[in-house]
Order: structure tokens, then C-alpha cells, then sequence
């Protein structure tokens, strides 16, 4: 599959550093590697969200220079894609209704026997008797939709966190409510809009086999994922809005720009500025020094012009002339090997440090720093 990738945001409030910092992340996945970027507004909680959230954030996004291929989709407008889906669900026998409240859930999470995730459906609803149903039924009270997914285990490889394994429990795909489950519309958003790298939160890592599981189950693409560090306030817990200035426009009454955030969020990733290319096309591009690009193109540049110069000037002499310009060509080979042998094999140990770091500490270097 194409990297395609996506920033799926819902508009139930305004967003802060931490998400833009996300955006900005799935964003240059995708460029970098010459990848689509879709927009997706994530709007079925419809008691929650605000269709002035949704414009705000949008503009956002663009103003820390996040850019979108083809106009953003609503998920409230994608209904009959995710009935279609759970008709296919239960056309094949895994759903089944529950009319469990979260207290019974929690209640008999806490009796069972065994090894469970945490929070995991415990399996009371599959279990009932004709009689049961019957009594539930005529209670009038209306049920949620479950996958019967039979404690299947799911194990997949993270870009960032590595490989994962988790299991998968009888989780909702339609609420009691009817609105369509967060799990069922991903996976199918996903899989119609050929989105083919996920980059997200690391807070959605646990529910990620979930999803891959149910896309198996629809026969759709199983997309690669790449779960990035949240950012945390100065406590050490989650970024929220009483660490103070964590908006645009909180910062933007400090004095600071789009730019001066963005230019903020991506400075733990060794990130230099943001250049646009190829129309709507962007990528990182890090900020060399000087020096740097004297001795790797303007030097041996400068060596091939007084070659041909030589050349020009004393044809007589041509053989020299062609020597000065292959020694040109050779400082530029020899740097170009230096990128590829040492330089990139030392990027590659700072890599494997910063890895080893977050597996250790949760977060990655330097990222507790006073606007964490």
C-alpha cells in the first residue's frame, strides 16, 4: 500500500500543542515520502462536537502550515458506509447485542477470572439465556452492538514502538445510542480512503488491535502504524488545558507566532524548517550549515569548473584540464560515500538511542522541557 496518510481530529473543543504536534508528525510522514494527506473530521458524538470547533481547527492546522489533499470528509456524512459494514458483520455471525450499563461491566470485570485487559468486555450479554434476552427486551431498553471476537490475539509491528501484541475483546461497534462506534468508522474510513499509515497518539495504541482484527474481518487493507509520544505537561501527566498556554491562540498572546510552534514542537525531533515543494507537496528538510554545503557541492563544483576552464583555455592541454575535473568528481563521490557509510550509520545509533530511551522512559528525549 501507498504511505497515505491522514489527521483525524474530532470537534469537540479547540486543539492544543500536543495535537498539533501529532498533525504535524502524520503530516510529514506522509510528504516525506511523496504520499497523499487526507482530513477527516471525526463528528459522530453529536452531543459533543461544534461545527465552530470544526473551522477553528482546521485553521489550525493550516496556519502551523499543515496542508490536505482533496477536501476534508465528515464522518457524519460517510452513514451508510458503516451500516454496509455492519450488515457485513452480521451477515457473518459476529455480532450480538448487549444491553450491559458501564457499572455491570465494571462489576463483572472485576469477578472474572483469568488474565483480561484492562477495561476488556467480560463477555455477559454472549452469554445469555432465551429468557434473559426476552426479559431484556421487553425492558425497552435499547442495545449496543458487539464483534464476537473470541479473545482472538492480534500482533503487529509499531514504526515507533515496535512490535505489539494484544487481544482483541467483544467491543461495541454500534452504541445504544445508534451511533456508529469510533473502532467500526476508523477501520472503515481507512480502508475506503486507502489511507496506508496511520500516525497517531501513543494513547491509542492499545486499541489498535482492534481495529486491525476488524479490518481483517471486513477483508479490508491492514494499515502499517506509527504511535508518537504524547506531550506531557510539567506534572509528567497528559497536556491538558490547566498546564496553561497550550493553544495557538494562548501562545499567540505570549507574542508567539504559528511559526515560532511549529518551529517549538518539532525542535525535539532535530527538525529545521518547513519548505514547501511541488505545488501542495511538503517535506522536513533539516537547515544545513555552511560549511556543510561548501564542502559537499560548491567545492567540487568549484573544482570541475576550473577543468573545464583549463580545458578552454589550453585544448593543448586537455588531459589535465580532465584530471582536475575527475579529481572534482572524486570529493564529491568521497562525501557522498562519507552520508551514506558514516554519517548515516551515526544518524542510525542516535536513533537506536532515542528508541531505547523511550522504551525505557515513556517519552522521548528532552521532551518534559518547560512547554512539554
Amino acid at each position: 500500500m501507498r504511505p497515505d496518510g491522514r489527521f483525524a481530529p474530532s470537534p469537540t473543543g479547540v486543539l492544543h500543542v500536543g495535537n498539533l504536534r501529532t498533525a504535524l508528525l502524520a503530516w510529514l510522514f506522509a510528504r516525506s515520502q511523496d504520499a497523499r494527506f487526507l482530513m477527516r473530521v471525526e463528528d459522530l458524538d453529536t452531543g459533543r462536537v461544534r461545527r465552530e470547533f470544526e473551522t477553528e481547527q482546521l485553521d489550525d492546522l493550516r496556519a502551523v502550515g499543515i496542508d490536505w489533499d482533496g477536501d476534508a470528509v465528515r464522518q457524519s456524512e460517510r452513514q451508510e458506509l458503516y451500516q454496509s459494514a455492519l450488515e457485513r458483520l452480521d451477515a457473518d455471525g459476529l455480532l450480538y447485542r448487549c444491553w450491559c450499563t458501564r457499572a455491570e461491566i465494571r462489576e463483572a470485570a472485576s469477578a472474572a477470572h483469568g488474565e483480561r485487559p484492562e477495561g476488556a468486555y467480560p463477555g455477559i450479554c454472549l452469554q445469555l439465556t432465551a429468557a434473559e434476552v426476552a426479559e431484556r427486551e421487553a425492558s425497552g431498553r435499547p442495545p449496543a452492538w458487539r464483534v464476537r471476537a473470541d479473545g482472538a490475539r492480534v500482533t503487529f509491528t509499531d514504526r515507533l514502538c515496535g512490535e505489539t501484541s494484544g487481544e482483541v475483546d467483544d467491543f461495541v461497534v454500534r452504541r445504544n445510542d445508534g451511533a456508529y462506534a469510533y473502532n467500526l468508522a476508523v477501520v472503515v474510513d481507512d480502508g475506503d480512503q486507502g489511507i496506508g499509515e496511520v500516525v497517531r497518539g501513543a494513547d491509542l495504541l492499545d486499541s489498535t488491535p482492534r481495529q486491525l482484527w476488524l479490518a481483517g474481518q471486513l477483508g479490508l487493507p491492514q494499515p502499517a502504524h506509527a504511535h508518537v509520544p504524547l506531550m506531557l505537561g510539567q506534572d509528567g501527566a497528559r497536556l491538558a488545558k490547566r498546564h496553561g498556554a497550550v493553544t495557538l491562540a494562548d501562545r499567540a498572546a505570549l507574542g508567539q507566532s504559528p511559526d515560532d510552534v511549529r518551529r517549538e514542537l518539532l525542535a525535539p525531533f532535530g527538525a529545521g524548517e518547513l519548505r514547501h515543494h511541488g505545488g501542495a507537496r511538503g517535506a522536513l528538510r533539516s537547515r544545513a550549515h555552511p560549511m556543510t554545503l561548501f564542502v559537499r557541492w560548491i567545492l567540487p563544483a568549484l573544482i570541475c569548473l576550473g577543468g573545464l576552464i583549463a580545458i578552454v583555455a589550453a585544448p593543448g592541454e586537455a588531459e589535465a584540464g580532465a584530471m582536475i575535473i575527475g579529481a572534482g568528481l572524486s570529493v564529491w563521490l568521497l562525501n557522498l560515500l562519507y552520508r551514506v557509510g558514516v554519517s548515516g550509520e551515526r544518524d542510525r545509533r542516535d536513533e537506536d538511542r532515542a528508541r531505547d530511551y523511550f522504551d525505557q522512559h515513556g517519552h522521548w528525549p528532552d521532551e518534559r522541557g518547560p512547554h512539554s
